[in-house]
């Protein structure tokens, strides 16, 4: 059960470990691109590119859905990014479980977005839980964990990528091992518990009073989406790239500072952050100092907070 590209490479490794699939199921197909035409999940493509049958219900609460689940016999129901709540009828149907992959150490970052919340909260590492799941939200036992650091350079695009890559590798060793039982899941830890939020678009909007470090962290947590932003004379401005750096000139939150190399930089709550990379509203994505050679009228402007 999945549905984004971070599902994509356990389904692949499932398939070429000699795993009888019996079946995937994924979210119905949603409108896409400028002619909003149906477009189905990377989990559905590589699915059917792979001969697997593939089932799309809107609801998994319903009786034929759970008898369709027992009918399949499974040994294993393995989640990647679903995208829907599994029901006590569907955690009870498997006869070894239901497991699933979650992109974070558990119990730190449960909930929707826990890579984003590892790059917004500074975290040095991250990983992949494998664990079996009850009806608490990435309450239930740990399988197996492994960890990787998070780079100076990561988004959440590479870094979801990183783990999804884990994560492959790692289901294709705990499924055997657990079916033997020589795993026994460990308790998470209450008391550590950390929560990641549902992310919006609203999220990615830049207040300049917060440091530049942390405003560094939100433009590689919210890339590809929602994007950090900022406004300018009525448009809005994505930040695509952008880095601390050390600059002593007495500036207010907000101004935009002129940089030796043709680019710009913004003075923020506490130090400042230079911009690499944007994209104006109605243009194509540039670079600051591509930008700036257009609009010197940006310099010692003070973008809003």
């Amino acid at each position: 059960m999945g549905t984004p590209e971070f599902g994509v490479p356990a389904l692949q490794q499932l398939v070429l470990n000699g795993y009888h699939v019996v079946s995937v199921y994924t979210q119905p197909d949603k409108p896409a691109g400028r002619g909003q035409k149906l477009a189905p999940s990377p989990v559905k493509r590589v699915a059917l590119s792979l001969g697997l049958p593939v089932l799309q219900p809107d609801n998994l609460k319903t009786a034929e859905v759970a008898a369709e689940l027992i009918d399949f016999k499974a040994d294993f129901i393995v989640v990647a990014a679903y995208g829907q709540i599994l029901p006590k009828t569907v955690l009870n149907t498997p006869v070894s479980g239901c497991v699933n992959i979650h992109p974070s150490l558990l119990p730190r970052h449960r909930g929707a977005s826990p890579i984003p919340s590892a790059i917004l909260d500074g975290d040095e590492f991250t990983g992949v839980s494998i664990m079996l799941m009850n009806e608490g939200l990435d309450t239930g036992p740990v399988l197996t964990r492994a960890q990787i650091p998070i780079a100076d350079n990561d988004t959440t695009a590479s870094l979801t990528l990183k783990l999804s890559l884990v994560a492959a590798h790692l289901l294709q060793d705990v499924l055997p091992e657990f079916k033997k039982g020589r795993i026994v899941p460990r308790i998470q830890d209450e008391a550590s518990a950390t929560y990641s939020g549902m992310i919006t678009r609203e999220s990615g909007e830049i207040n300049w009073h917060m440091p530049a470090n942390f405003i560094w962290r939100q433009v590689r947590a919210f890339c590809p989406w929602p994007g950090c932003y900022t406004h300018w004379r009525g448009k809005r401005i994505k930040v695509v790239e952008a880095i601390p750096v050390v600059d002593e000139r007495d500036a207010v939150e907000g101004q935009v500072l002129a940089f030796i190399d043709g680019g710009f930089a913004v003075k923020t709550g506490n130090g400042t952050l230079k911009i690499l990379t944007l994209q104006i509203e109605g243009k194509r994505e540039m670079t600051a100092s591509e930008f700036i050679r257009g609009q010197r009228q940006l310099i010692n402007e003070v973008l809003p907070n």
